[in-house]
């Protein structure tokens, strides 16, 4: 974070999250916005944006599921570059691509250059989150695939960890992770249990490091 974005030039006050995900079917779309809900029950301020689909649109109507959730979700705001710029810390969601982030998400972080050359980026929390349609599935691989654009922002990187006993059921400590096998296992149970676990912990900590640059 550059010295115009730093939390000790800026007015103290509550945490600014940014929700910003991918979702085709719905899957990841259900875990953002459990975080987003969870962050404001903690006293964060919440951006939930979504990013932009780049499929065209006789595919996304190929797949009811697809074109259910886009029309589910067409009232949450398309993200943006302010979008980050604005946040404290960021919530990535995307599906794994071949073990990969999906084209989509990638688009929107390309966009970012501009901030990163300004420092923009940096400083910020980041923690990331994704789905796969079969066990594992990439699950691991894309999230330390996202982390790496996170370490080139010069970012803060928040990962849930084992730091709750419920991360020993869930499993994954890179980040929140479902396997949503052709919409057959809707998101419940252990995988809200643990978007909550890491939205609360990069609250916590985001605000923790807040405190301490308003110190230094």
């Amino acid at each position: 974070m550059s010295a115009a974005t730093s939390p000790s030039s800026t007015p103290a006050g509550p945490v600014k999250l940014a929700v910003i995900y991918y979702s085709a079917t719905g899957t990841v779309a259900t875990i953002a916005k459990e975080m987003a809900e969870t962050a404001e029950r903690v006293g964060a301020d919440v951006r939930l944006r979504r990013v932009r689909e780049l499929a065209p649109q006789e595919a996304v109507d190929s797949n009811p599921a697809w074109a259910e959730n886009a029309r589910a979700t067409a009232d949450i705001p398309e993200a943006t570059p302010d979008d980050i710029d604005w946040a404290d810390a960021v919530l990535f969601g995307t599906p794994t691509r071949y073990g990969n982030v999906t084209s989509q998400l990638k688009q929107y972080l390309d966009m970012l250059g501009p901030l990163w050359q300004e420092g923009r980026l940096a400083d910020k929390v980041y923690s990331g989150f994704t789905s796969s349609a079969t066990l594992h599935g990439g699950q691991e691989s894309t999230l330390l695939a996202l982390y790496n654009t996170v370490h080139h922002f010069g970012g803060i990187l928040v990962a849930p960890g084992y730091t709750d006993p419920s991360k020993f059921v869930d499993g994954n400590p890179y980040g929140t992770s479902h396997v949503d096998a052709q919409g057959q296992s809707p998101v419940e149970g252990t995988t809200l249990k643990a978007a909550r676990v890491q939205c609360e912990r990069v609250v916590r900590v985001t605000r923790a490091l807040a405190s301490g640059f308003a110190e230094n």
